[in-house]
């Protein structure tokens, strides 16, 4: 009887080294696959090459074919592969597309905080503007409130996520975390995994980043939807802070954009951590289009109303569309949606 259960338990051991080298070999074979190597054909090469040796692996796991020596020879290949994967860096110089070709950064003296490179392009078209920027200091003690934008487009489970934040004179900064793409480079999901794009946050005027989506993007069309954040003010100052030093440590130190772990949502959640209080991580956080969802149900939402009605009442793409360029854009978009009280002004 111990011998059937040693044999039992050898047998769910190999079982699991077998699923083990199967994740490792598509890994192994994505990464290679999507890598900057420069030919194709090496690339793609490389990539069916170590996708075979996983395969050939698995298959003496399985079967009993000299276990062990083929299993030590993947794994030594495999090792190669993570150390030529630790030796691949971000850089800030590559031959960006004009809408990420700018980094904002910031001085921060105190209270106040002067932003530079604050994207505000006027658009013609999704791919046809003129680039323009401007720099702007905001007092923190001035800061009255800071807003969720989500963005969908492919049904309600994946959204792009934004904040904005408010200002007593009425202006707001957006900042939205996005893909640093090359000239020529398309988005993909897949590649977003694989360091194919470096993390940038695109520190924007609304009229830019919301405009652009509300008015410019018709293939597929982008709705919108703005939230307040109910919070009190000082948590706001201590996350728009907490952006500032991001956005300058990306400037001096790039970082890869990771589509499951530093995304546009995951980045927003890391950034608030650093008030106490804040929001545990989530199923919602990661399926980004239940973010409102998940945090109305978490009372960081007005809920004195349905959250079917603060949703309804937060699609702001016909006023968006109407109010186009006009100078009070953002107290367009916001006419009639309720809670746009974040708290009230200190002193």
């Amino acid at each position: 009887m111990r011998f059937a259960m040693g044999k039992k338990l050898a047998v769910i051991g190999w079982l699991l080294l077998c699923f083990s080298v199967a994740g490792m070999t598509l890994w192994g074979t994505l990464a290679l696959y999507f890598s900057d190597i420069d030919h194709a054909l090496i690339r793609s090469g490389l990539a069916g090459l170590f996708g075979l040796w996983g395969l050939v692996a698995m298959l003496a796991i399985a079967l009993g074919w000299r276990r062990v020596g083929v299993t030590l020879g993947f794994l030594a290949l495999f090792a190669v592969l993570v150390a030529w994967w630790g030796s691949i860096k971000p850089s800030n110089q590559r031959d960006w597309q004009a809408d990420v070709a700018r980094l904002a950064y910031a001085d921060i003296r105190g209270d106040l905080v002067t932003v530079h490179n604050i994207r505000n392009f006027v658009y013609r078209s999704e791919t046809d503007y003129t680039p323009a920027y401007y720099d702007k200091t905001y007092d923190l003690r001035k800061l009255r409130s800071v807003d969720l934008v989500a963005v969908y487009w492919m049904g309600p489970a994946i959204a792009h996520t934004i904040l904005s934040f408010g200002f007593e004179d009425g202006e707001q900064l957006a900042i939205s975390i996005e893909t640093r793409k090359e000239k020529g480079e398309g988005y993909s999901t897949l590649k977003g995994f694989f360091k194919q794009y470096e993390l940038y946050y695109v520190v924007a005027d609304e009229r830019d980043v919301i405009g652009l989506r509300t008015n410019h993007r018709h293939d597929p069309p982008e709705d919108v939807y703005v939230y307040r954040i109910q919070r009190p003010i000082e948590n706001g100052r201590q996350v728009f802070l907490q952006y500032m030093q991001k956005i300058n440590q990306l400037k001096d130190q790039p970082e890869f954009y990771n589509t499951l772990v530093d995304n546009c949502t995951t980045g927003i959640w890391m950034n608030t951590r650093v008030n106490p209080g804040h929001v545990p991580m989530s199923w919602k956080i990661l399926a980004s289009g239940y973010v409102p969802q998940y945090l109305y149900e978490q009372g960081v939402l007005d809920n004195t109303i349905s959250f079917d009605d603060l949703q309804r009442l937060g699609h702001v793409n016909s006023r968006a569309q109407a109010a186009d360029r006009a100078p009070d854009f953002s107290r367009r978009i916001r006419s009639g949606m309720p809670g746009m009280v974040m708290t009230r002004p200190a002193g």
